[in-house]
Formats: C-alpha cells, sequence, structure tokens
C-alpha cells in the first residue's frame, strides 16, 4: 500500500512540475510583451491628452454651438457599450472585472447593445442575449490606429443612425503592473470637458482657454473633429487595455508558478514521509522475521 501511494505522489509531482514549467513559460512571454506595451502606451498617452484638451479648449471657447454630437440634442433611450476585454484567460480577474464595471454602469438604461473588442467580452454578452452591434476579436493582440478608426467609424456611423443615443467605452487603465483600474468614460454625447494636462505621472487642472476664431464655422469644425476624438479615446483605451492584459496575466502566472513550486515542495515533503515510513516497516518485517527464527 505504501508503494503505491508513494507512485501517486511521485506522478502526481510530475504533474505538478509540468504545470509549473507552462506557467513559467508563459510568465516571461507575458514580461516581454509587457514591455513592448508600456512602451507603446507611454508614446500614446501625451498624444491622448493632447486631443483631449484640444477638443476642451474648442467646446469651451465655442458659444451656442449646435451640434448632434452635442448633449441635449436627443432624448437619450438607447445605450451603447463599448467593451474591451481579452480573447482568451488566464489573466486572473482581468475580465471578470471589466465586465462586472460594464453591467453596472447598464443598469438603469432603457435599452443596451454592446460592441466587443474581444472574444471574452463577445461571448460573455451574448450568452446573456445582449444586442452586439459589432464585435472585433485578435485586435488587442497587435493594436494599430486602424482598428481604433475602424471601430470609430463603426460607432459615429451608427450614432448617426440612431441606432444609439450614446455611447460609452469601457476599458482598463493600466496604472502600474500590479494595479489595473476599470473605467467607464462616455464617449457620445459630449457634455462638459474638464481640461487636464499630464504632467509626468500627474494630472493637473488648467483653465486658461484663450480666445480662438474658427473657419469656416465652429459647427462645421467641431463636427469635423469629433470623430478624430472618439478614434483617439478609443485607440488609447485599446493601448491601456493591451497593457493592463499583460500586466494581470504575468502577475497571474507568477503567482501559479509560485503555488507549483509550494504545492512541490508539500508533495516532496509527504513523498519522503511515506518513503521513509516504507523503509521503517521493511526493517520492522526483517527484525521481526529474524527474532521468528530464534
Amino acid at each position: 500500500m505504501a508503494g503505491k501511494g508513494m507512485r501517486d505522489i511521485k506522478r502526481r509531482i510530475k504533474s505538478v512540475n509540468s504545470t509549473k514549467q507552462i506557467t513559467k513559460a508563459m510568465e516571461l512571454v507575458s514580461s516581454a510583451k509587457l514591455r513592448k506595451a508600456r512602451e507603446k502606451l507611454d508614446r500614446t498617452r501625451p498624444y491622448f491628452y493632447t486631443v483631449k484638451n484640444t477638443m476642451s479648449e474648442i467646446a469651451e471657447n465655442i458659444e451656442n454651438i449646435h451640434s448632434d454630437y452635442f448633449e441635449g440634442a436627443r432624448e437619450i433611450k438607447k445605450s451603447c457599450f463599448i467593451v474591451i476585454t481579452a480573447d482568451g484567460g488566464l489573466c486572473g480577474g482581468y475580465n471578470t472585472n471589466v465586465m462586472k464595471e460594464a453591467l453596472l454602469h447598464m443598469r438603469g438604461k432603457e435599452e443596451v447593445s454592446v460592441i466587443a473588442i474581444g472574444q471574452k467580452g463577445r461571448d460573455f454578452f451574448k450568452k446573456r442575449g445582449y444586442k452586439i452591434n459589432g464585435e472585433y476579436i485578435n485586435v488587442i493582440e497587435k493594436i494599430t490606429f486602424k482598428d481604433a478608426k475602424s471601430i470609430s467609424s463603426l460607432v459615429i456611423k451608427l450614432y448617426k443612425d440612431r441606432e444609439f443615443d450614446e455611447v460609452y467605452l469601457v476599458y482598463t487603465d493600466f496604472v502600474s503592473t500590479i494595479t489595473q483600474k476599470p473605467e467607464v468614460i462616455r464617449l457620445l454625447p459630449l457634455s462638459g470637458f474638464n481640461k487636464t494636462e499630464e504632467k509626468g505621472s500627474e494630472t493637473v487642472q488648467n483653465n486658461n482657454f484663450e480666445m480662438i476664431s474658427y473657419e469656416p464655422s465652429p459647427e462645421d469644425l467641431f463636427n469635423y473633429l469629433v470623430p478624430s476624438y472618439v478614434e483617439s479615446l478609443i485607440f488609447g483605451g485599446l493601448v491601456s487595455s493591451s497593457a493592463s492584459e499583460q500586466g494581470a496575466r504575468r502577475i497571474a502566472m507568477e503567482n501559479a508558478t509560485d503555488n507549483a513550486v509550494e504545492m512541490i515542495d508539500k508533495l516532496t515533503l509527504n513523498y519522503n514521509r511515506a518513503r521513509q515510513a516504507a523503509i521503517t516497516q521493511e526493517i520492522s518485517e526483517i527484525v521481526g522475521g529474524a527474532e521468528a527464527l530464534k
């Protein structure tokens, strides 16, 4: 019986060790991808803030503008949520946290539809019967501005066609390697802007606007810039979510590897105890046999 137990423990140690090798490899891959994603995020954030601040300045300085993109231009009955998730799992609570945040903001809305970016989000909302206005799979791994432009074009078209009256972007803000925070921002319609400027990791308020004259007209310029503004926010959300996904996966795989090491240590201890017990039993049997021969 002891021999059978030892074989089971040895087999389990081998299985856990194989799992540890896989999780360690995935941790190294995620670390490499995270470095690239963070470099892209660092390059993208200044552009994101510049576009946001430019739109803020234009909106604050234009008076009596009439645009379908502004809050109050139409009654809000139908809402759309652009939800950015991963295409795969093994990244801790990353996907779950994003979808929970989306569901939280969907409460109380009259009619809700979804534009899903990532397979996990698409499957989640399809299974629950939500209307899917668009789905984008395998774009989060290798993000390009072309992807953001494609998504933005769909959003603007459906908004103009009154398929929905407001649209939100649900993404994960990359705070640090170990901290990722789900965020929800409203893309359309535009309400009050809050001008911000980025200085390192800090965000400061700046209300010193200059009076600007616009040609051919403020309305034409504003309607021309809004699609670019939406593209930029979606692209920023994609890049931030990509970095957050790799950070979450790296931490999840690091924890899995540590747990595997701990489990192997415990199993090895149990194996040694079982082996010692088997040796002791054999010695006892030999001694007992020798005594019987006397």
